[in-house]
């Protein structure tokens, strides 16, 4: 099998508001489990009980992504700062 080897280079990241993003999506990963709790039940004897387990692990990673996108914007800002201090 050959290797393959790209055409042309890759676009940068898109960069915008990485934090509000993140916050809106672990928001509205709990806002589903929140809402889909009361009918436990029901998911249950369907089978598809995971899909409330599924919103809670969403809105669980969501607070870990929400730490690890702030720690990277103050990095980010702390890398900028000292660039433009020493230049």
């Amino acid at each position: 099998m050959a290797k393959w080897t790209p055409k042309h280079e890759a676009p940068e990241p898109l960069e915008g508001p990485v934090v509000a993003t993140i916050t809106g999506g672990t928001i509205l990963w709990f806002a589903l489990f929140v809402v889909q709790v009361p009918f436990y039940g029901w998911f249950a004897d369907r089978g598809l009980d995971w899909w409330v387990w599924t919103c809670l692990a969403g809105g669980g990673l969501g607070l870990l992504g929400i730490w690890y996108v702030r720690k990277r914007d103050a990095a980010i800002r702390r890398a900028e700062a000292a660039s433009h201090g020493s230049g």
